[in-house]
C-alpha cells in the first residue's frame, strides 16, 4: 500500500520565484509559514508533496522578497505630517503661501503647521522671510518645516509666542535677522523716526527662518497631539507603509511617551508594523533609559540612542571642514549641534550599557568628529554595530575608520538623486566627489543599510532601490547617473533593504530574509527587481504585503 502523509500548516506560498537573501542568495519557489514563521521553503513539488494548509496561496510566478526595512526614517513624524499643509514639491515662495491659505479655509485650529518646502528647487533659491506670511496671517501662528527638517520660517506671531527677539541666542542653531547695512540704509529704512532715534538704537528684525537647534525654541511650544490623535495618525501613516511593502521601520529619535504607545498599540493589536525605536539623543532620554538597559518585544526593539552631529546640506547646517563653495566669501562652515565632549561623555555611557549609538553626520566635519570618537570607545574591531546616519560627506580620509571600528554606514540612496542637482554648488568640484560614495563606503565592511528618511524623501522603497542602483532621477536624469561608481548593484541594494538593515538593527536572526525560523514577512511585486530594465523599475507595485504570514495589504483589482 502506497500512503502519502502530510504536515499540516497555516499557509503555502507556491508558483513563486521566492528571493531567499540567505548567504547564497537562493532563489525557492514555495514555502511553508506556522504561527507566522517560515517553516519549510524550498522547491515547489517537494513543498507541496510535504505539506498541507487552511490556506494556499498560487502566486502565479510573481517574485516575492522579505518585507522591506526602511532603516532610517521618522514613522512618527511622517504620521503627524499627514495632517499638516503638505508643501512637498512647491515651485515658490507664492505657491507655499498659497497652499497655507488654502490649509486655513478648511482649518481653524489656532497654529498652522506644515512642511516640504525646498527654496533648492525654486527659482530664488535664496531663503524666504515672514512679511507676506505676517500679512496673511497677524494674528494665527504659522510654522513651516523645511522639507529636511533643519530649517524652518515662522511668521511675527509664532516668534512673539517662542520670545524670539534681536537679543535671542542659540547654541548649534542660527536665527536669521534683517539688518541696516549702515546709518544710511537705517536712514532710509527709518524716515520717520525721531531724531532720537539714533542708529545705534535700531534693533535687527528675525526674518523667520531658524535653522538646527533654533528650531526647538518653537518645537517645545507647539502644541502636541492628543494620545487619540497620534493613534489614529500612526494606524493611518502604516497601511501608507504596507502598501509600498514596509514591514519594519527605523524611526530615528522617539521620546519615552511615544515609545510606550507604540508598544501599547502593537499589544493591542492596533499598530502591525515593526518598529526599530531609536530613543532621542536628549539628556532627559539618556538618564531615562540608559539604567534600564534595551527592550525587546516581537514588534518593538529599543536598543538605540539617535545622535545629531550637524544640520543639513540644503539648509548649510552640515558641519564641513572648509567653507561652503557657494558662499565661501562668508566662510560658513555649517554647525556643530553639541560640544565634542558632550558626544564622548555619552558614547562612553551607552557602551557601557549596552546599547547601539547612532549619530546623523552630514558633513565631513561631523563625520570626521563622530567617527573619532566612536573609534575612541570602541577601539578597534567590534560588533556593537554603532552607525552613522547618512554619512553623506565623508573626506577620503576618514572613509578606512568604518572598517577601522566596524561601523555601519547607515545611507539614503534618494537624498543623493534629490541633492545632485546643486550638491556641486554647495561643495565644489573636488568634495562632491566625497560624497553619497554608497559604493565606498560598502567596500569597508560589506555592509550598508538603506532607508528614505521620510518624510525627508518619500516613503517607496522601490525608489530607494532605483536610486541606489540607477542614480538617476524618474526623468531619467542625468544620463549616465551621478557619480555612478558609486552605484549599488541591485543584489546589493536588495540586501541594503533586507538582511544588511536588518543586521543593523541586531535583527538578523528574526527577519530581513526568508529562511526558516525566521518570520515572514514579506512582499509579493508585479515586476522582478532583479532583471526588469532599469527605466521600469519605478512603475512597480506591490501586489501584497505580510507581516508574521497575516496579510497586511492587497492591491485593489
Amino acid at each position: 500500500m502506497n500512503c502519502t502523509t502530510t504536515e499540516t500548516a497555516d499557509l503555502i506560498v507556491h508558483n513563486a520565484k521566492i528571493y531567499t537573501v540567505n548567504d547564497a542568495f537562493d532563489v525557492a519557489e514555495a514555502m511553508v509559514i506556522t504561527n507566522g514563521k517560515i517553516i519549510a521553503i524550498g522547491a515547489e513539488n517537494e513543498i507541496l508533496n510535504k505539506y498541507s494548509a487552511a490556506k494556499i496561496i498560487d502566486a502565479k510566478k510573481s517574485p516575492i522578497y522579505p518585507g522591506f526595512i526602511d532603516a532610517h526614517c521618522h514613522f512618527v513624524g511622517y504620521a503627524l505630517s499627514l495632517k499638516e499643509v503638505n508643501l512637498v514639491g512647491t515651485k515658490s515662495f507664492d505657491e507655499v503661501l498659497q497652499r497655507v491659505v488654502d490649509f486655513a479655509k478648511t482649518n481653524n485650529n489656532e497654529w498652522i503647521v506644515g512642511r516640504g518646502w525646498d527654496q533648492n528647487d525654486w527659482k530664488i533659491k535664496d531663503f524666504p522671510t515672514n512679511e507676506k506670511l505676517n500679512e496673511l496671517f497677524p494674528n494665527r501662528a504659522v510654522f513651516l518645516t523645511r522639507i529636511d527638517g533643519h530649517a524652518a520660517i515662522a511668521n511675527a506671531e509664532v516668534l512673539r509666542r517662542a520670545n524670539i527677539t534681536y537679543q535671542t541666542k542659540v547654541d548649534g542653531g542660527i536665527i536669521t535677522f534683517n539688518v541696516a547695512q549702515n546709518k544710511e540704509d537705517f536712514k532710509l529704512n527709518n524716515s520717520n523716526h525721531s531724531e532720537t532715534n539714533s542708529f545705534s538704537k535700531y534693533h535687527p528684525e528675525p526674518t523667520g527662518i531658524l535653522i538646527d537647534n533654533a528650531i526647538d525654541l518653537v518645537a517645545k511650544i507647539l502644541p502636541q497631539p492628543t494620545k487619540k490623535e497620534l493613534t489614529s495618525a500612526l494606524i493611518t501613516a502604516q497601511f501608507q507603509l504596507f502598501e509600498v511593502g514596509i514591514t519594519t521601520v527605523d524611526d530615528a529619535g522617539l521620546t519615552k511617551d511615544t515609545i510606550d504607545l507604540i508598544n501599547q498599540l502593537q499589544q493591542d493589536g492596533q499598530l502591525k508594523i515593526k518598529v526599530y525605536a531609536m530613543i532621542s539623543g536628549t539628556k532627559e532620554m539618556l538618564d531615562y533609559y540608559l539604567p534600564k538597559g534595551p527592550y525587546k518585544t516581537d514588534k518593538l526593539s529599543v536598543c538605540s540612542f539617535k545622535f545629531y552631529a550637524d544640520g543639513a546640506l540644503g539648509s548649510r547646517g552640515a558641519c564641513l571642514l572648509e567653507p561652503y563653495s557657494d558662499i565661501i566669501e562668508q566662510q560658513l562652515y555649517g554647525l556643530q549641534i553639541k560640544e565634542a565632549d558632550f558626544y564622548q561623555k555619552y558614547a562612553q555611557l551607552i557602551y557601557d550599557n549596552g546599547f547601539q549609538m547612532n549619530t546623523h553626520c552630514i558633513g565631513d566635519s561631523a563625520n570626521r568628529l563622530m567617527l573619532t570618537i566612536y573609534g575612541n570607545v570602541l577601539k578597534g574591531v567590534n560588533d556593537k554595530r554603532w552607525r552613522i546616519e547618512h554619512a553623506q560627506i565623508v573626506n577620503p580620509q576618514d572613509v578606512e575608520k568604518f572598517k577601522k571600528f566596524t561601523i555601519i554606514p547607515s545611507i539614503q540612496p534618494t537624498h543623493a538623486t534629490s541633492d545632485m542637482y546643486w550638491a556641486k554648488e554647495r561643495l565644489g568640484e573636488n568634495r562632491v566627489k566625497s560624497a553619497y560614495a554608497y559604493q565606498q563606503l560598502l567596500k569597508q565592511n560589506g555592509i550598508v543599510a538603506l532607508g528614505t528618511d521620510f518624510p525627508v524623501e518619500g516613503i517607496s522603497p522601490i525608489a530607494t532601490f532605483y536610486a541606489a542602483v540607477v542614480r538617476k532621477d524618474k526623468k531619467g536624469f542625468p544620463p549616465h547617473g551621478f557619480q555612478p561608481k558609486n552605484a549599488l548593484t541591485r543584489q546589493e541594494a536588495l540586501k541594503g533593504m533586507t538582511i544588511w538593515a536588518a543586521l543593523s538593527n541586531f535583527e538578523e536572526n528574526e527577519k530581513g530574509s526568508l529562511e526558516v525560523g525566521k518570520s515572514a514577512d514579506f512582499v509579493l511585486l508585479n515586476n522582478d527587481l532583479m532583471t526588469i530594465k532599469e527605466e521600469h523599475i519605478l512603475t512597480t507595485k506591490v501586489l501584497q504585503t505580510f507581516i508574521n504570514g497575516e496579510l497586511a495589504f492587497s492591491i485593489k483589482k
